[in-house]
């Protein structure tokens, strides 16, 4: 069991990982770092690293949001950590006793 828990921790680090590496990219390094780069490109009439600072992280954070959780739910059913799972196991441990 506690094989199993160190893998879902260290799955669940990566996908952590890799979602703020994206987050750092869109808010520091796009919005703010190579703002004057970006501005060369224009998105609807506005310039693109204007954009991204006002707008476009707002929309990225939200996907962040929710590709986490659909990430989390694939994670959790992998390593049987689903709400199911654990009231089943929970369940099983009191008529066991």
């Amino acid at each position: 069991m506690q094989k199993d828990d160190n893998k879902y921790w260290q799955e669940n680090i990566r996908i952590l990982t890799v979602l703020l590496g994206i987050w750092f990219v869109v808010s520091f390094l796009m919005s703010v770092i190579f703002v004057d780069q970006l501005d060369a490109i224009r998105i609807g009439g506005f310039k693109l690293g204007f954009w991204m600072a006002q707008q476009g992280s707002i929309y990225v954070y939200v996907i962040i949001v929710f590709v986490y959780l659909k990430l989390m739910d694939k994670l959790d059913h992998k390593h049987h950590h689903d709400e199911k799972d654990i009231l089943a196991q929970e369940e099983a441990e009191e008529l066991g006793q």
